[in-house]
C-alpha cells in the first residue's frame, strides 16, 4: 500500500521549510525509526525519522528545495515489491492511503492552536476524523492530559479497527505506537471506548488595534546601488514576531545601575577551585551567574514569571530562562530550565553546550521553543545601556550591558566601582510599574551580595 510521505511541521511556528538532503536512496528499505531526511526550518536544521517501513518508492522533493509547504508530499513509501502508483504524491495524499510515514525526531508538533510559551500558534493541520478511538485535545494529549504517542498510519488503522489506543504499549522509538503494535492489537482483539465529543474550541478575542501591512506589501523605490539577501526563515520569523509585539503589547521599562565588584570576586574565586579538565570542570562567566540571579529573583517576585491571555493570566511553576544567542540569520533562544535549580557549574556547562549546538543548527525544539522569562547580554560588546523587546508571549525580558568601571559615592567619598546597567521590559498587561521595580529591585541585592546564589 503506497503512502505519501509528508512535509512535518517541526515547530509551532514553522509554515514551510527547506529539504536539505536524503538519506535515503530511491529503492532503499527503510525501518520504523531510520533516519530519513534532514529539513532546514525557520529555528534549526532536524533529522526526520520515518515510523513505518517500506521501501523508499520515489522521491518528489529533491535536496536543497526551498520553500516546502508543511504537508506537502516529498517521497513515496511503498511496500516490498510493490510499484510506485502514477499518481502518487500529485494531488496531496493517494485516495484510500493512509496518513504520513515520516516524524520529526522530536515530539509531534501541536494539532490546533492554544496558548503556548513560544508564543506562536503551530502549523494548521490536515482535517481530523469526527471519531476518534479517545477524545484528544490539539497538543497530542487525550481528555485526561495524557500524551499519546502514535504514528499517523497507526492512528488510522485504530480507529478502523475500533482499537483503544490506551490500552497499547508503543514498540517504536521513544515508546511510539506503529503499525505493527495495532496488527498485534488486532489479534489480541483490544476494544475500544465509546467516542467522546469535544466541545469546539472558544473562539479567541482579536485586537481591536488596526494591523499596519507588512513592510513587504509598502512599496518602495530604491535607486541607490544595493545588492539584495534574500530574508532566511529565521529573519522572517523574528520581523513577524517583534512586530507583532510593538503592535499588541504595552511596555514599560525599568533601568538600575548594579555593582558588579563582588560579583566578579566570586567568580573568579570559584572559577580557581576548578579542576583544569573532567567532567566536573567548568569555566563561569558572567552570564551564567546572571542567570542563576535572574532565576532566584522570579522566585522572590513570580509575578513576571507570566503570560497574559485575554481570560487570565498564566504564572508557570517553574523557572526556564531563554537566552537570547546571535546567528548569523538572526536570534535564537535556547532555554535553561528550572535554572533556580540548577548549580552555577551546571548552567555553565549547560549553557556552553546550547550555544554551541545552536551555532551549528543542532537544538531540538523542545531546547529553544518555550520559557518564561529572556536574558539578552550585550554587555561583551561594551554596551553602557540598551532596551530589548519582549519575545512574545512572555512578559518580561532583561538587557544587561557591559560593567564599567565608573565614579561612585560612598560614605560620602568618591570612589570607583564595577558598573553595569540593567534594563526590564515588562507587559504592562501583567504588571505595573511598581512590581517591575520591585524586581530589580530583588537582582540589584542578589548580584551585589552574590553569595546568595550559592544557597
Amino acid at each position: 500500500m503506497a503512502t505519501n510521505i509528508l512535509m512535518p511541521a517541526l515547530s509551532p511556528t514553522m509554515t514551510e521549510g527547506t529539504l536539505s538532503r536524503w538519506l535515503k536512496k530511491e529503492g532503499e528499505a527503510i525501518r520504523a525509526g531510520d533516519v530519513i531526511a534532514e529539513i532546514e526550518t525557520d529555528k534549526a536544521t532536524m533529522e526526520v525519522e520515518a515510523v513505518d517501513e517500506g521501501v523508499l518508492g520515489k522521491i518528489l522533493v529533491g535536496d536543497g528545495t526551498e520553500g516546502v509547504k508543511v504537508n506537502q508530499p516529498i517521497a513515496v513509501l511503498v511496500e516490498q515489491g510493490e510499484k510506485v502508483p502514477a499518481d502518487a504524491g500529485a494531488s496531496g495524499q493517494p485516495e484510500g492511503k493512509p496518513p504520513p510515514s515520516a516524524k520529526p525526531q522530536a515530539a509531534e508538533p501541536p494539532q490546533q492552536v492554544a496558548p503556548n510559551r513560544t508564543g506562536e500558534p503551530p502549523a494548521t493541520p490536515p482535517p481530523a476524523s469526527a471519531a476518534q478511538p479517545a477524545a484528544r485535545s490539539g497538543n497530542g494529549h487525550d481528555t485526561s492530559g495524557e500524551r499519546i504517542f502514535v504514528s499517523p498510519l497507526a492512528r488510522r488503522m485504530a480507529l478502523q479497527a475500533g482499537i483503544d489506543l490506551h490500552a497499547l504499549k508503543g514498540s517504536g522509538p521513544n515508546g511510539r505506537i506503529v503499525k505493527a503494535d495495532i496488527e498485534a492489537a488486532q489479534q489480541r482483539g483490544v476494544a475500544a471506548p465509546a467516542p467522546t465529543a469535544v466541545p469546539p474550541p472558544a473562539a479567541q478575542p482579536q485586537p481591536t488595534t488596526a494591523t499596519p501591512p507588512p513592510a513587504a506589501q509598502v512599496p518602495m523605490q530604491i535607486t541607490a546601488p544595493h545588492r539584495a539577501v534574500p530574508n532566511t526563515s529565521m529573519r522572517k520569523v523574528i520581523a513577524r514576531r517583534l512586530s507583532q509585539a510593538h503592535q499588541v503589547t504595552p511596555f514599560f521599562f525599568v533601568s538600575m545601575d548594579i555593582e558588579l565588584d563582588a560579583l566578579l570576586k566570586l567568580r573568579e574565586d570559584l572559577n580557581a577551585k576548578s579542576p583544569k579538565e573532567g567532567p566536573s570542570a567548568f569555566r563561569l562567566s558572567v552570564n551564567d551567574l546572571v542567570i542563576k540571579a535572574a532565576a532566584l529573583t522570579l522566585r522572590r517576585v513570580p509575578q513576571l514569571n507570566a503570560t497574559f491571555t485575554e481570560d487570565a493570566t498564566l504564572f508557570y511553576d517553574d523557572v526556564d530562562i531563554s537566552i537570547a544567542v546571535s546567528l548569523p540569520e538572526g536570534l535564537i533562544t535556547p532555554i535553561v530550565r528550572k535554572a533556580d535549580q540548577k548549580g552555577l557549574a551546571a548552567i555553565s556547562n549547560e549553557m556552553k553546550d546550547l550555544i554551541s549546538r545552536a551555532k551549528t543548527g543542532k537544538l531540538k525544539p523542545e531546547e529553544f521553543q518555550g520559557g518564561g522569562f529572556s536574558i539578552s547580554n550585550m554587555g561583551m560588546y561594551g554596551v553602557s545601556q540598551f532596551t530589548a523587546i519582549i519575545n512574545p508571549p512572555q512578559s518580561a525580558i532583561l538587557a544587561v550591558a557591559a560593567g564599567q568601571q565608573r565614579p561612585v559615592v560612598k560614605n560620602d567619598a568618591l570612589a570607583i566601582a564595577t558598573i553595569m546597567t540593567c534594563t526590564l521590559t515588562v507587559d504592562h498587561r501583567v504588571a505595573d510599574g511598581a512590581l517591575g521595580a520591585q524586581w530589580m529591585a530583588a537582582f540589584k541585592a542578589i548580584v551585589e551580595d552574590p553569595l546568595s546564589l550559592m544557597l
